[in-house]
């Protein structure tokens, strides 16, 4: 028979067993929750793990008791994020992300051209959805381009059914009598609207002046507008410095303003010259002397190398220099090799 104080010892220890096997805190596992969550369980206490919103089991037990051992068995639950539909294609667009899983997000942006009709991104969500619909890229156009005033529309070159998507042009052609400013094409830009408008102004030009010496002929017009033209022309022994033709300009001036100048009678007796690339003789082919602005070459000597080489004279508004190197060829000095006889230097 058993002593009262032997028994009460071995209820004593038997019940430190019992409580010294209590479980401790639960493991924590990525993307879960424990319920209830407590630092110690008693034998037969069970907890719930459940994956937190956004996630989902893969498998794995959820539900524990606690056993006598005090241990709790291994865990295998896995809670792995949601995906979202995919969404990695964006025709005429860029689709920029890492993956399509719980809570990450995916931005959108349109190649040059196309506008994005949606949102800039979208997150996936806790049920696996995208935040919002999503986006597409549509052709950026623009409305029918103004036509400025006094002006008419020659060119338009749009895509397709008379729209004007981006980099399309328009170009205007202005009315008679009226100077452009400004750009004539005008562009679709990637904001939807055209480039500036360019104006058009009448233009008048002042009656051109006669020149000294010469002529001027004009439309027999009350006034002078952009574009029109005057010719010029010079009477005898004179030559126009300047164009024939000039034209009234935008800024209501004329392109040139051309003038009549003297011819250059050559004051030498009997030479031979360069004109226009050939040996002449003053006295047979340049009698009435050369026009402004026209250059005949004089044949000088190099009397240390016995030889010849050219100087130019041109005529300036009557004015002929005769280069100094030249010297006139005397013909009683008919023994003498004149200089353009002699070999060039």
């Amino acid at each position: 028979m058993i002593s009262p104080v032997l028994a009460l010892l071995v209820s004593f220890l038997c019940h430190c067993v019992i409580e010294g096997r209590n479980c401790p805190k639960p493991q924590e596992l990525p993307f879960s929750t424990v319920v209830p969550l407590k630092w110690s369980y008693e034998p037969g206490e069970q907890i719930l793990y459940s994956c937190k919103p956004g996630y989902v089991s893969r498998g794995g037990m959820r539900r524990f008791t606690c056993p006598l051992t005090g241990m709790w068995p291994i865990n295998t639950l896995k809670c792995q994020p949601r995906i979202c539909p995919f969404a990695g294609v964006l025709e005429n667009g860029v689709v920029r992300y890492t993956t399509f899983e719980y809570p990450n997000t995916v931005n959108f942006t349109c190649n040059k051209g196309f506008h994005l009709n949606g949102t800039a991104s979208v997150k996936c969500t806790e049920e696996g959805r995208w935040s919002h619909s999503l986006p597409i890229c549509s052709p950026i156009t623009c409305p029918p381009p103004s036509i400025p005033n006094f002006a008419t529309l020659k060119l338009h070159g749009t895509s397709a059914k008379n729209i004007s998507f981006y980099q399309d042009t328009a170009g205007f052609d202005c009315l008679p009598h009226y100077a452009m400013f400004g750009n004539d094409t005008i562009t679709c830009t990637e904001n939807g609207n055209w480039t500036e408008l360019p104006e058009c102004r009448e233009v008048k030009c002042p009656f051109p002046t006669r020149p000294d010496n010469g002529f001027v002929n004009y439309p027999a017009n009350t006034a002078l507008y952009y574009k029109d033209k005057a010719t010029y022309g010079c009477h005898e022994t004179y030559a126009l410095d300047g164009p024939e033709e000039v034209e009234c300009g935008k800024f209501g001036t004329w392109s040139a303003s051309p003038t009549c100048k003297a011819s250059c009678k050559i004051p030498v007796k009997k030479a031979t010259v360069l004109y226009k690339g050939e040996k002449v003789n003053i006295q047979d082919k340049l009698k009435n002397g050369i026009l402004h602005g026209e250059i005949i070459s004089f044949f000088c000597k190099n009397k240390e190398k016995k030889c010849s080489y050219t100087e130019d004279a041109q005529c300036l508004d009557g004015n002929l220099e005769i280069p100094s190197c030249f010297k006139e060829h005397s013909s009683w000095a008919f023994w003498k090799t004149d200089a353009s006889d002699r070999e060039p230097c």
